[in-house]
């Protein structure tokens, strides 16, 4: 159990028959009436985004949620596969549990976010920065460069990514996963 006081950013607690992960909040204590707790809370079965006001001090049940490297195989018709790095037991994911799936390269390690209880999947995290390679990228027309213009590219896996104009064809790229946009060239 846990108090409102304990609250911070990526702790999972069981809410309304669901498990949340808090992805803000903010204590507050008006002039008038006893203090509170706005929390945005992301669902991590449906991946939906509430808000929630919780009255400051009260018990709130944490959910014990592991983090797991796997390494993703291959997609099928069956959906994502994916093996554990130190079992080498082998699961597959639904694409709605993936998120930015179309940044996932073969071989690619990923973590897991697995139900300690229940020892249900709940998500798949991607790491924060992926290296890709830049397949097509549109031409850049001179004179675009002045106001940091980007344009459309797509990378290895088939992604879309607004990249600055000065990126060609065939270049690496460091892709920020959690933004989906470009982070940097590489050299």
């Amino acid at each position: 159990m846990a108090t409102t006081a304990d609250f911070k950013p990526g702790l999972c607690i069981e809410y309304n028959h669901d498990i949340f992960t808090i992805t803000d909040f903010q204590h507050v204590k008006p002039g008038k009436g006893p203090a509170f707790v706005r929390t945005k809370l992301k669902s991590l079965t449906t991946g939906k985004v509430i808000d929630n006001t919780f009255n400051s001090g009260v018990s709130i049940t944490t959910a014990r949620i592991e983090r797991r490297p796997h390494q993703f195989l291959y997609k099928d018709d069956m959906g994502f596969n994916f093996m554990d790095i130190n079992t080498f037991d082998q699961l597959v994911l639904n694409e709605d549990l993936v998120e930015n799936s179309d940044l996932l390269k073969d071989g690619q390690e990923v973590t897991l976010l697995i139900h300690a209880e229940t020892e249900k999947t709940l998500g798949c995290e991607l790491p924060p920065f992926v290296i890709m390679k830049v397949t097509m990228a549109e031409p850049s027309i001179k004179g675009n460069t002045v106001n940091n213009a980007l344009k459309k590219a797509i990378v290895e896996t088939g992604a879309q990514i607004m990249v600055p104009m000065f990126i060609e064809q065939d270049e690496i790229i460091k892709v920020d996963t959690r933004e989906r946009c470009y982070y940097e060239r590489v050299k």
